[in-house]
């Protein structure tokens, strides 16, 4: 679901290797008594910019920026890997995707940046915060964008949303990782990662994320082992982050200070689970903080509406099998390399009939109950066709795992259903890491394994089918009614959110052939309930856009959609002219049509942008 103060002339260096910690007697720092230990203040000018860590949009684009020691990286080098990875991880950086010339630009933006970590109340792990404060400030205009990580990614997660879009324009832009990250802890060396993002072992520094026990096995990953449930605290993240911003304005500019709701306004801005978290931040932000909010494919759940443990389960059990219905047969990721069905799909088929659940004897027949069974639950059929990807790539599954031992506050060497985490090796087996492999983590991981040396293991058995007894486990959680699935609901319940203030203006942009966070399941039901209650949110039901951008430059895929970045932007364009330019915010928006990509470039028409 990836964390030092500028004078003028040879201050500058002196001051750029130094950890400011805050003190009592300085204004800038009331308020934020959720910061843990030191601040860090770092200039970023001269070819190591706030926006793409001096690469550009060239260098976003190329192979991963080199590590001069593999095995120590130095703290510039994982920033500006740090940045890239997160960067691919969200954008379209493809050939035909159109970044930088059809929507979207990587200009140069020097700046500074303050980083610390911060701790909700009563939580056992920190979360990271993260301001970046551009030399181009509007001053006349102040402005503060606040936002969270997508997925469980760290510190940087965000920034082609937030800080690609907020950056250029003068905004200062607040980060928060949202309790999640790639801090991961390593037991064998009993390593973590510190707030240069260096590793470190556990009582040299304060970390990122280390475990409770101080006895293991294995990787621990933050967002599955915290403790926290961080999920529930997503909003209070983000409005930590948004106080951080505030007081960190105040240090960068100590004679426009203070910087407050009533004169900077905060505009919160996230996509997936950031876009998740800055609604929950909406509907806990008693102090009136939030000037508005725009809010991209979110996880979010409401009273009345599915939960993402409950789809997300059931697919990954019932999708291997409908996918192979004669309707997905040219669908992406529905096929193997060959145009064959997939011969592990196939046996799910047949292992979904041996227990009764399908009563059909020949596979299309399987298929086609399975894909009944579904539409039955809610899915169309536009999620289900990219919901093959998702199940292809085995999402399912590693979401489930991770997010059920979040729910459980289970640690590394308890996850339910018999999961755990480890280090590979190229084979897939599980091994040592090497010093290389961990060093790499913090910039390089998704905050969720597996990939970059780190494997989910256990949850199968010897049969045909090995994963589904790990599936059906996971299910069962949702399904039952003993003391674990008791503990799991009550998390999830934790997860509601609440409702924004009337006034508030927000804006839901999402794809229509979603097949990770399906719009009937997330962005409809919360417009809905809102709309029921008396609020007027903005909704854009973007057709052809899905959940994943960074996944249209693969073959065939691409073809089919648009991505879903450049609508973003536009609702944060008119949010920005109604909050500065006094334009009125509409009580209704049409939305684009657009029409897909197909085979070649991307063009502007093609968006239908307003």
């Amino acid at each position: 679901m990836n964390i030092r103060i500028s004078l003028v002339g040879a201050a500058v260096l002196a001051l750029a290797a130094c950890a400011v910690r805050p003190s009592s007697t300085e204004p800038s720092m009331q308020g934020i008594d959720f910061v843990q230990g030191d601040v860090s203040a770092t200039v970023h000018r001269d070819h190591d910019d706030l926006l793409s860590g001096g690469l550009g949009l060239a260098g976003l684009k190329a192979p991963p920026a080199p590590f001069a020691d593999p095995q120590h990286p130095t703290v510039q080098e994982l920033r500006r890997r740090a940045i890239q990875t997160s960067w691919k991880g969200i954008a379209d950086l493809g050939p035909l995707g159109g970044y930088g010339t059809v929507y979207g630009a990587v200009p140069d933006v020097p700046g500074r940046e303050y980083q610390a970590f911060a701790k909700i109340p009563g939580a056992h792990a920190p979360h990271r915060v993260l301001l970046q404060v551009p030399d181009n400030f509007d001053k006349t205009r102040r402005c503060l964008v606040v936002t969270a990580s997508s997925g469980s990614r760290g510190i940087y997660g965000a920034i082609a949303l937030a800080g690609a879009w907020g950056l250029p324009r003068g905004c200062a832009v607040a980060y928060t990782d949202k309790g999640t990250g790639s801090g991961y802890f390593d037991y064998a060396d009993d390593t973590g990662v510190a707030l240069d993002g260096q590793r470190a072992k556990r009582g040299t520094a304060m970390l990122e994320f280390e475990p409770t026990s101080a006895i293991g096995e294995g990787i621990a990953i933050k967002h599955a082992h915290s403790g926290d449930n961080p999920e529930a605290d997503w909003g209070r993240h983000v409005l930590q982050a948004a106080q951080f911003g505030l007081a960190m304005l105040d240090r960068a500019f100590p004679d426009q200070a203070p910087f407050t709701p009533q004169n900077t306004k905060i505009i919160a801005a996230g996509l997936s689970n950031g876009g998740g978290a800055v609604l929950q931040a909406a509907g806990v932000d008693d102090q009136h903080m939030l000037a508005g909010v725009v809010a991209l494919e979110p996880n979010v759940h409401t009273p009345d509406g599915p939960a993402l443990y409950d789809y997300m389960t059931e697919a990954a059990i019932w999708l291997p099998c409908a996918l192979l219905d004669e309707r997905f047969a040219s669908t992406p990721f529905a096929r193997d390399a060959h145009g064959k069905p997939h011969a592990t799909w196939i046996t799910r088929c047949a292992s979904l009939h041996a227990q009764g659940l399908l009563k059909t004897s020949t596979l299309q027949a399987q298929a086609a109950e399975a894909y009944e069974h579904l539409r039955s639950a809610g899915w169309t059929d536009q999620a289900m066709a990219t919901g093959a990807s998702s199940t292809a790539l085995d999402l399912w599954r590693v979401i489930g795992a991770a997010y059920a031992s979040a729910y459980m506050r289970r640690g590394a060497d308890d996850m339910p259903c018999g999961y755990r985490y480890e280090a590979m090796n190229a084979a897939g087996k599980p091994a040592m890491a090497d010093e290389a492999t961990r060093a790499s983590w913090w910039a390089d991981a998704s905050g969720i394994p597996p990939g970059n040396g780190v494997g989910l293991f256990g949850g199968t058995d010897a049969s045909a089918d090995p994963q589904l007894v790990g599936a059906e486990c996971l299910r069962r959680l949702w399904t039952g009614n003993d003391a674990d699935a008791m503990a799991l609901h009550a998390s999830v319940k934790a997860l509601v959110a609440k409702l924004p203030r009337a006034d508030l203006p927000l804006w839901v942009v999402q794809g229509a052939d979603d097949g990770l966070l399906p719009t009937a399941f997330t962005s409809e039901p919360y417009v809905a309930w809102l709309r029921n209650e008396g609020r007027q949110p903005l909704y854009w039901k973007v057709p052809h856009a899905q959940h994943f951008d960074a996944f249209l430059p693969l073959p065939g895929f691409g073809d089919r959609h648009l991505p879903l970045l450049p609508y973003g932007y536009v609702a944060l364009d008119r949010l920005y002219a109604h909050l500065y330019a006094a334009q009125p915010w509409p009580s209704d928006v049409p939305t684009p049509t657009g029409k897909p990509r197909g085979a070649g470039p991307l063009q502007a028409v093609m968006l239908d942008l307003p």
